[in-house]
């Protein structure tokens, strides 16, 4: 075993989040590498959670110079490898997208990496690797904006565009999977 003494910001991100918002949960770091970067289990020793953190910061500009660029609270990007999405063991992914406004809190697009994988094939085809750019709307829109033509970013900005495959709007702070661990009743 080699032990591990730091964690990357996103999982920091991530755990300080649980802690704060699920006191019931335990948070716990492997020490090796298999894909999974947290493990949150509940009041009852036989259920968790695994978690794989991805973070972003916002690169939108600093300046919103247009209605597209005001109409976003983050912008980020990753690249994302299509055969470790694939045999991903995780049960959720939890993309962190931390915002220019340091006054406005991170954004988790919280999804399963199956679903996850899905969306970016359907929307960009079958890939080595996926450049992924998670937008997030004031208007609580979430999608993958990579490769939206100026037409389309317009209707984003009014509301009016049709997300599609695109949408990862109902990810978008999905906590229920541990809001679900947390309810569950300990062992006596």
């Amino acid at each position: 075993m080699r032990p591990l003494f730091t964690i990357h910001a996103g999982e920091y991100v991530v755990g300080e989040f649980i802690e704060h918002n699920f006191p019931s949960l335990n948070i716990w770091v492997p020490t090796k590498d298999t894909g999974v970067d947290l493990l949150v289990t509940g009041p009852r020793s036989d259920a968790s959670l695994s978690l794989q953190v991805k973070l972003s910061r916002d690169y939108r500009p600093s300046e919103a110079a247009s209605d597209f660029d005001r109409s976003l609270v983050a912008g980020g990007w990753l690249t994302i490898d299509h055969e470790k999405l694939s045999a991903s063991t995780a049960d959720l992914w939890v993309i962190v997208v931390i915002a220019n406004e340091r006054k406005l809190r991170p954004q988790f697009i919280v999804v399963p990496p199956r679903v996850f994988l899905s969306k970016l094939v359907a929307v960009h085809g079958k890939s080595r690797r996926y450049n992924f750019y998670p937008w997030i709307t004031k208007n609580k829109k979430c999608l993958d904006g990579r490769g939206l033509l100026h037409e389309q970013r317009r209707q984003l900005a009014e509301g009016t565009m049709v997300l599609g495959e695109r949408d990862l709007s109902g990810y978008l702070e999905n906590w229920k999977p541990l809001q679900r661990l947390a309810a569950t009743r300990p062992k006596r």
